[in-house]
């Protein structure tokens, strides 16, 4: 009796410890069936991404073993939807550009031939002729234009374009730019008024495409707004610097000013002759390559103001 009162606890060890490896293996076999059939999840949700199905997407609980997975995998599924999306966007951008251009050149281009035929075969002779020239050399101006903003633009958008960013002095530089167009003012009889700190103004610029920004807004609203007159503006604050430019020209729509700044978009359709409808795209893509921001508010023939922010060198002035 002695002898199978002491095996009798080590039976039910055995027991137990057998249980127990039959339960685990259950299990094992159990969360391995999951995992199988979680992975063939995977696979049949792969596949459904393959043949343009990027909406699918991979449903795993926290517990689940695939669950990190599943996750990722949704991510990544997640950004090559996005991909997707912004290419099919940036292929119908670029099919309603070569439109604007086919459009936006053949215009000019055709003028300019007939022009040119007129002189060349003598059809006009005289004062006449000299105008024809005249018109022809200014059709010619017009396309060489178009053909640089479309140049600087592809440029912007495909990483070519280089930037020394530097530290300038603001001000000064404002300044620079702004006196080149004082003659342009005065000869189109616009009142102007520019108001920039006596103080210096540290800010991390690229000059050349600084330049183009403010000379861009100028232009903008010499050749479109019909403002008598421009205010140009700048404004230190705590951490960064605005640069303002107002006219009290026909301005921007409330359902057009969401859209400006997009590429080929032209609030007025007057204007679908003069312009590629790049100019403010180019604008804003230059504030963004250097850190800064732009804006725009309009109340139609009464104000409309371009503002740029640029983050102030340490948050301080020299």
């Amino acid at each position: 009796m002695a002898g199978i009162y002491v095996e009798l606890p080590f039976l039910v060890i055995l027991v137990s410890i057998a249980v127990s490896a039959v339960i685990s293996a259950l299990l094992l076999i159990r969360k391995m069936r999951n995992v199988k059939l979680k992975l063939n999840d995977i696979s049949e949700t792969l596949d459904d991404i393959l043949n343009g199905n990027s909406n699918h997407k991979i449903l795993a609980k926290p517990s689940d073993m695939t669950s990190v997975i599943c996750y990722k995998m949704n991510g990544i599924v997640l950004d090559f939807r996005a991909q997707v999306i912004d290419l099919k966007r940036a292929e119908k951008t670029n099919s309603q550009l070569m439109t604007s251009l086919s459009h936006d050149v053949r215009t000019p281009l055709t003028t300019l031939i007939g022009y040119l035929d007129a002189v060349q075969k003598g059809i006009v002779v005289g004062s006449e002729r000299e105008e024809y020239i005249e018109t022809a050399r200014l059709r010619a101006h017009d396309m060489k234009e178009y053909v640089d903003v479309l140049f600087e633009w592809f440029k912007l958008n495909s990483n070519e374009e280089t930037f020394t960013i530097q530290r300038v002095e603001l001000s000064e530089l404002t300044r620079n730019i702004l006196k080149d167009w004082i003659p342009i003012f005065e000869s189109n009889q616009y009142d102007f008024d520019i108001e920039i700190p006596d103080e210096g103004i540290l800010v991390n610029l690229d000059t050349v495409a600084y330049n183009r920004i403010i000379n861009n807004l100028i232009q903008n609203v010499i050749t479109h707004s019909k403002a008598t007159h421009i205010k140009v503006e700048i404004r230190i604050f705590i951490a960064d610097v605005m640069i303002s430019i107002v006219d009290n020209g026909k301005g921007i729509s409330k359902q057009d000013i969401p859209y400006v700044f997009e590429r080929l978009y032209k609030c007025d359709t007057a204007r679908s002759e003069k312009g590629s409808g790049l100019g403010l795209s180019i604008v804003q893509e230059l504030v963004r390559k250097m850190s800064g921001s732009i804006s725009v508010q309009s109340e139609p023939y009464q104000q409309t103001e371009f503002i740029i922010r640029f983050p102030v060198v340490d948050g301080k002035t020299s």
